[in-house]
């Protein structure tokens, strides 16, 4: 799709066919692993478009400037059956909701981050594409409440923090093993929860190591159900991993630069909801089974091996409100970086 001459005037919506994968011979139907996964999204009844508009923007918008004309961002989600309807609607709750913000060049507008939109998602962003599990320093960062509050003050507190990776112990008491406090309030400043802070005293604690005292591995099981987050994190796996497979041993019959972007998209969706339940403990607190590890990795390879086709087609789709085409930042190939930089490319 080329860009508009005339940048006001409006663009008919594109159809999109996506491939079928097939053998020699025609009797036998081969679904590709990449067009199943779309395939297996797209017979959901129900699609939570602002959580999957939330993936596109931390994903493929914030590397190109953080900005996109509302046609474009409904162009690119239409092959996931995500209507205009729905993308508006999500769109406007989330300007509501000061992720988002409107700048208008004619009869179009660009939809941008927030200040506060832009620090939420590259905090998001350096959870996503870490390649490689925090270590720890055998300190916990507590935040304990001070002071009353209200029922419904307490209940948005204790989702901000979930949120955040926080378990609890109790209903005053909030732990994490890693985070940076100072960012930790930051992050309630920007959901609105300023007036909190005051009954809020965030603090360093270690384990002082008593014989006969519960331990680190008790405040885990006591402070995160670890168990259905791993059970999730399995299905994640299990999932996304014969579509790893099938790359790695079919590279000739790659995907389209299309059906790259979708999947990468739903790639990136997936792994964020769950890390957003995800504390990120350290391997040294984790089971010795834990399947998240695994997922990170799965996913940094998966990636890595969509973002060239992916952005290709992004070159070719995205478009900010004056026809023109965001170039994508440095900061995209930081992302899933190894920590060997002789690690060659995939």
């Amino acid at each position: 799709m080329q860009a508009p001459a005339d940048p006001n005037q409006a663009q008919a919506p594109e159809t999109t066919k996506i491939r079928t994968f097939a053998p020699a011979d025609p009797a036998i139907l081969v679904i590709h692993p990449a067009k199943k996964r779309i395939d297996d999204f797209l017979q959901q009844r129900r699609v939570q478009a602002g959580s999957l508009i939330i993936s596109v923007f931390g994903d493929a918008v914030l590397p190109r400037g953080g900005r996109i004309w509302l046609g474009s961002l409904i162009d690119l989600l239409a092959p996931l059956d995500v209507s205009d309807r729905l993308v508006r609607t999500a769109i406007f709750r989330l300007a509501k909701e000061q992720w988002l913000r409107t700048e208008a060049h004619g009869r179009r507008a660009d939809y941008m981050l927030t200040p506060a939109g832009q620090r939420r998602f590259e905090e998001a962003s350096r959870h996503i594409y870490s390649s490689h599990a925090p270590t720890w320093d055998h300190r916990w960062r507590l935040i304990l409440v001070i002071g009353e509050l209200d029922p419904k003050q307490r209940e948005r507190l204790r989702g901000a923090l979930f949120w955040q990776g926080f378990g609890s112990l109790g209903s005053d008491c909030f732990v994490h093993p890693s985070t940076d406090l100072t960012t930790a309030f930051d992050a309630l400043m920007a959901d609105g929860m300023s007036d909190l802070l005051k009954h809020l005293m965030p603090l360093l604690a270690a384990n002082a190591g008593f014989n006969l005292s519960a331990n680190d591995a008790d405040m885990v099981r006591r402070a995160w159900d670890l168990e259905h987050l791993g059970l999730a994190y399995a299905d994640f796996v299990s999932r996304y991993q014969p579509v790893v497979e099938a790359l790695r041993h079919d590279v000739k019959s790659d995907i389209s630069d299309e059906q790259a972007f979708l999947l990468r998209t739903l790639l990136i969706h997936d792994y964020r909801r769950l890390l957003l339940r995800d504390p990120e403990l350290p391997d040294v607190l984790l089971p010795g089974t834990w399947p998240g590890q695994k997922a990170r990795l799965l996913c940094k390879e998966l990636y890595r091996r969509l973002l060239a086709p992916s952005e290709r087609h992004l070159d070719l789709h995205m478009r900010l409100a004056n026809g023109s085409t965001p170039a994508a930042l440095p900061l995209l190939a930081e992302r899933f970086q190894s920590v060997d930089p002789l690690t060659p490319p995939l």
